[in-house]
């Protein structure tokens, strides 16, 4: 990184809680945010549980209506809706809800795994049923993926860089990384950046119950998702965003921001290996770990604390775990978990609410629990997984690490700013 690049805001809506304070204080005391799925549409899936974003007018429940009105939630997906959710509460966290700076030197990079797919599928069958002159005008700007970063751009009036990454299930992270060296390079001094993901309609879960990926663990929802644990058969869904503010550190000095964290480092690989498996040993993840520390100018034994992929999946968490193994060792000193058994997967928006979480680890000096591992894998060993009870500690360099489909690796580090 050339320019330093710091975390001012953040926001989030997520299956533990809406707003950041709600949601952590959820992932800290180990709470599930899994549910039995009751609709209708998923009453023949065989998979019938989920991270599923339910309405509710509490505090930490979803209530959007006064960010985005009914008419406007009625043509745009929930995926943009979340987004527009978690990005009102970044940008009054880092006091930049009404911005009187050069919006021109703000951009926005928000990312989605899937975009609109319930959109999609609705159209589809309005097509079929009722014929081309039923499809709703707002049908393609209302489900295209750009265009969480599109309106937020729109509804704050931000004018630099505008932009949307699709990487599967390493969105969020890749959002993230692209945003600081957009910032580190002197092209905006701000960034908007995350990932938002509402795939959980019928088509979606379908569609990973067919690859057979997904826990079926229908009668233990709050259990389902136990990474590390010989117990896991499949990761669960999630929904939600994640929104963070980045900014250039002199910037953020200058305006007396509120700075959580630096962005310090930046990693990303290709596995070149397959499809939906990672690569033996987790060598793609290990070599975006790698770049990460290497683009912060830190070795391996700085790290305190990385939030893993993790995903609960029998193929996928050996592989990180390995890859984790050989870059500090099994006595480093340095420990690992996975917020996905709290929230479940939130594909594209995963990335970004686990950095998110990797930034609270950092402020308050606290590493969030694996939850549900109670008969780790044999090759855990010695290593620290933070099992199902969160765990003070000094937490100074983290990592966030995020693998998605057709062997996309990211890794952001994250560091403690004096």
């Amino acid at each position: 990184m050339t320019r330093r690049v710091v975390i001012t805001g953040i926001g989030i809506v997520s299956p533990v809680g809406v707003g950041i304070e709600h949601a952590w204080a959820n992932i800290l005391a180990g709470k599930s945010g899994i549910i039995k799925l009751t609709e209708e549409q998923y009453a023949d899936l065989p998979v019938q549980i989920g991270g599923r974003i339910l309405r509710g007018d509490n505090p930490g429940e979803y209530n959007p209506d006064t960010i985005v009105s009914p008419k406007e939630q009625g043509r745009i997906d929930k995926f943009i809706v979340y987004a527009l959710v978690a990005t009102d509460e970044a940008l009054r966290d880092a006091n930049m809800i009404e911005y009187t700076g050069d919006k021109e030197r703000v951009g926005v990079n928000i990312g989605s795994g899937i975009g609109g797919l319930s959109g999609i599928y609705n159209a589809s069958i309005e097509l079929h049923t009722n014929g081309p002159r039923h499809i709703s005008p707002f049908f393609i700007p209302g489900s295209i993926a750009n265009m969480a970063a599109g309106q937020v751009s729109i509804k704050y009036g931000f004018k630099g860089p505008n932009t949307c990454v699709v990487t599967a299930c390493a969105t969020g992270t890749h959002a993230i990384g692209d945003s600081a060296r957009i910032i580190s390079r002197g092209e905006a001094d701000i960034m908007i950046c995350g990932g938002a993901e509402a795939a959980m309609e019928k088509l979606g879960m379908a569609g990973f119950c067919a690859m057979r990926a997904l826990s079926t663990r229908n009668d233990d929802p709050a259990g389902a998702s136990r990474p590390w644990d010989k117990g896991r058969d499949g990761f669960v869904m999630g929904e939600g965003a994640g929104i963070l503010v980045l900014e250039e550190y002199e910037h953020a000095v200058a305006r007396g921001a509120k700075i959580y964290a630096e962005v310090a480092g930046y990693g990303m690989s290709a596995d070149a290996s397959h499809m939906t498996a990672p690569a033996p040993g987790g060598e793609g993840g290990l070599r975006s770990m790698r770049a990460a520390l290497k683009d912060a100018g830190l070795e391996p034994s700085a790290i305190d604390y990385i939030n893993a992929h993790g995903t609960s999946t029998p193929v996928g968490d050996p592989g990180e775990l390995e890859a984790v193994k050989t870059l500090v060792g099994e006595n480093s000193g340095t420990s690992m978990s996975s917020t996905k058994s709290m929230t479940g997967h939130l594909l594209g928006a995963a990335g970004a609410v686990e950095a998110i979480f990797t930034t609270l680890a950092i402020r308050d000096q606290i590493v969030p629990p694996t939850i549900n591992l109670t008969d780790p894998v044999d090759e855990v060993g010695n290593f620290d997984l933070v099992p199902n009870v969160a765990k003070k500690r000094t937490v100074n360099v983290a990592l966030s690490n995020s693998f998605g489909f057709g062997g996309t690796n990211a890794t952001v580090l994250l560091k403690k700013v004096d």
